[in-house]
């Protein structure tokens, strides 16, 4: 039982049947829909010198016009006619009977359909899926398969040019995206020339010259490694890039984190370049002296291979975001000559890189700030609130307790009274009279009433209200 068509392939199906209209799908996902119909047999796809064509198949067509693809009856071959047997033949008629009685013919087996590849059936369920799919499996070797597996899908040149296939784990397994490639990838790129003399060398180049062992570099390379730099230089001058001459000049103790040979700057970032020579290897023959010195040491150390300078050359870039790739280095199919282009282009893009990032970071500073602004004209806000609030709750305690004050005193007063004339209610009635001033000045009804003054406050002050933020800024 075949699988029904989903939303996208019975759309995709709908397309090609109405002769494919331009404007309708946009990239080039469609293809790989179109392919995976083309293996179910509804569709037909042709690449012919160059061009792309899809046509519906009778099956094709069947599906549309039904919603299901056609039963087999349908698909098998008219059943021959049994011929009636002939009688049986005389004499003068036999030899020509068995003549003519037709040979029964072999019937030709229906080629086997060819099984998908992994990389076939991983494309189809990515188009299937929208482009992304992610591969949760129970045990751990059947997901570590799939990293192999998309490595060598990359490697089959199956995947569109328009399209590149990104993988990595997450949260929920190993996630894989066919996505679009950058415009930059498939931008045409215009070739560096490279002069055949140097004339007038680039000042980078001339100093470089000088140097009693030139970037470590044999004499039979270093003519045609002067004019790859010259010509690199003077393709990166025109586009408004600075050069400069590096602190390395010889050969570089190690690949990575060796001083450049020169350096090319980009919208303030900074590429730094270095120059080396391959080398072939062959294998070791030993020599009688090192089987003598290994037979008599055991320290010593025959070696396995001889390392000889070659005439290929690599480039090395460091420094900013990597595009293309980080190296160059001199093929048989493509020597460096055709691949300064592209380090042109990777120069160019970590120099928009570097300012994208620049205009990022700056923008992200101005909105930290302003949300620190935010946040402390909020916290003075809520410092004067919390200001108003103790004040009250200081007046509040104050007239209760000026109203408990004031029972005492008509309590001190009928005691007074009670009293006889002399010294001792004279010395009551003194007291009397000063409580009662006390509690008058005490009591906040007695003042006037208004909003109170707010101080201003300090750094320690608005802490509290700042919910973790510092005071002093946004970078404190």
């Amino acid at each position: 039982m075949k699988q029904q068509l989903n939303e996208r392939q019975l759309s995709i199906l709908q397309w090609v049947g109405q002769g494919c209209p331009d404007g309708v799908w946009e990239g080039s996902s469609y293809k790989i829909s179109c392919q995976a119909l083309h293996n179910r047999g509804l569709l037909k796809v042709s690449r012919r010198r160059g061009q792309w064509s899809a046509t519906l198949t009778s099956v094709g067509s069947h599906y549309l016009s039904h919603g299901s693809y056609p039963t087999r009856a349908m698909h098998a071959a008219p059943a021959r006619k049994s011929e009636a047997r002939p009688s049986a033949p005389t004499d003068d008629q036999s030899s020509s009977a068995f003549a003519a009685t037709p040979t029964p013919q072999s019937i030709t087996p229906a080629p086997r359909r060819r099984n998908k590849t992994v990389t076939e059936q991983l494309l189809e369920e990515l188009a299937e899926a929208g482009g992304r799919i992610v591969k949760r499996a129970a045990n751990g070797r059947e997901t570590e398969k799939w990293p192999i597996r998309v490595a060598a899908a990359r490697r089959s040149g199956k995947i569109p040019e328009t399209k590149e296939l990104h993988a990595g784990w997450c949260r929920d397994g190993y996630e894989i995206r066919l996505v679009d490639a950058p415009a930059w990838r498939l931008a045409t790129l215009p070739p560096v020339p490279v002069p055949g003399r140097l004339i007038s060398p680039h000042p980078v180049v001339k100093t470089l010259q000088g140097h009693h062992d030139p970037m470590g570099l044999t004499k039979s390379v270093q003519v045609r490694a002067f004019r790859l730099i010259h010509a690199l230089l003077t393709a990166t001058q025109a586009l408004g890039y600075v050069s400069a001459l590096g602190a390395g000049r010889g050969a570089p103790l190690r690949r990575h984190n060796s001083p450049p040979h020169f350096t090319i700057t980009a919208q303030g970032q900074t590429c730094d370049f270095l120059i080396l020579q391959e080398q072939d290897r062959a294998e070791h023959v030993p020599t009688k002296k090192e089987v003598a010195d290994a037979e008599k040491h055991s320290w010593v150390r025959i070696p396995r291979y001889d390392y000889t300078p070659a005439e290929r050359l690599r480039i090395c870039v460091s420094g900013g975001q990597l595009h293309r790739a980080g190296e160059w280095v001199d093929t048989a199919t493509r020597p460096l000559d055709d691949q300064l282009a592209e380090i042109v282009q990777e120069v160019g893009l970590r120099g928009e890189a570097a300012e994208r990032k620049r205009l990022a970071d700056l923008e992200a500073a101005r909105q930290k700030r302003l949300l620190w602004e935010a946040a402390m004209r909020q916290a003075k806000i809520d410092y004067a609130e919390a200001f108003r609030v103790r004040r009250l709750e200081v007046q509040e305690k104050a007239w209760r307790h000026a109203a408990s004050l004031t029972e005492y005193i008509d309590a001190l007063r009928v005691h007074a009274a009670s009293l006889p004339a002399g010294p001792e209610r004279e010395g009551a009635e003194a007291w009397i009279a000063w409580a009662d001033g006390h509690v008058r000045r005490l009591n906040p009804l007695n003042g006037t009433l208004d909003l109170p003054d707010i101080p201003e406050p300090r750094a320690d002050d608005l802490k509290p209200f700042l919910h973790g933020s510092s005071p002093y800024g946004p970078g404190y």
